[in-house]
């Protein structure tokens, strides 16, 4: 912890909560983080506001972040939604799982799979041990995970469903997706054929409303910048009251649902909207 980030007993009079996406956002695709950002964040910490990650990534592949940043948030939402971390100091990893929510994927695996016969598969469940058909990118699905035949993704029940589909182009997978008809599951679309699963109704913004409410913050007082398909939500819910930032080159669908814009991650966008506050 620097101490900059321990200096967080000076309170603000108006402190904010501040949830910021991690790929594309707070991290560039090396897996480097700014000086300009950590200066920000470090600051807006030292100040007393709530600096916090609303990922997709799983709690194993978010933890090194929080390390990385040099913050110790009261939370952490991963898994889009699915999963939320609270600081607990007697806990192994220094944050234990608050609120866990979970689906039988059964349903949804079988119905993909008819369209997507060559796609990549891997289910998250409630402890955030992972399942995966074929190799899957390191911080999508963290370390604690287990190569494991298509059925077997069936039997536990899931926090997350991730699919990979190397065989289509973007255009091609949405229409796709669309003609899945998924329902009774919560679903967001990656920057390239990657579709992300949640348990119905369960998405970033669902899992910051709930820390927001945790936490005291008014609605006004409440920022959250991202830049992908996944983030739609927590944009949209931001905006409504407060402050929802898409990054430089977002998709349409995601700077439709922002109130601002910044630049891109390799402008340092994020440094840029956090020096506002």
């Amino acid at each position: 912890m620097s101490d900059t980030a321990a200096a967080s007993s000076v309170m603000t009079v108006d402190p904010w909560l501040i949830a910021l996406d991690i790929d594309g956002t707070t991290m560039h695709e090396d897996g480097s983080i700014s000086d300009a950002v950590k200066a920000e964040v470090h600051r807006l910490v030292a100040e007393g506001h709530e600096v916090m990650l609303a990922t997709g990534r799983s709690a194993a592949a978010t933890l090194p972040v929080i390390e990385r940043l040099e913050i110790e948030p009261r939370f952490i939402v991963c898994s889009n939604g699915a999963i939320t971390l609270h600081r607990d100091p007697e806990a192994p990893t220094g944050y234990r799982r608050e609120w866990v929510e979970s689906f039988d994927p059964t349903e949804v695996l079988t119905s993909i799979r008819s369209h997507l016969a060559n796609a990549r598969y891997a289910v998250e469940d409630e402890t955030g041990f992972y399942r995966y058909t074929e190799p899957f990118p390191d911080a999508t699905i963290g370390l604690d995970s287990e190569h494991v035949p298509f059925d077997e993704l069936m039997r536990h029940p899931a926090t997350r469903v991730v699919v990979i589909s190397p065989d289509h182009d973007m255009e091609d997978f949405l229409k796709v997706v669309d003609r899945m008809g998924l329902h009774r599951v919560s679903y967001a679309i990656g920057w390239t054929a990657w579709l992300d699963i949640a348990p119905d109704g369960v998405n970033k913004a669902t899992a910051l409303e709930r820390v927001r409410s945790e936490l005291g913050t008014p609605r006004e007082r409440v920022m959250a910048v991202g830049d992908g398909r996944n983030d739609v939500d927590m944009l949209a819910w931001a905006a409504e009251h407060g402050r929802g930032v898409a990054m430089g080159y977002s998709p349409d669908d995601v700077v439709a649902v922002a109130n601002e814009t910044t630049g891109s991650v390799q402008e340092d966008g994020l440094a840029r909207v956090l020096g506002t506050l």
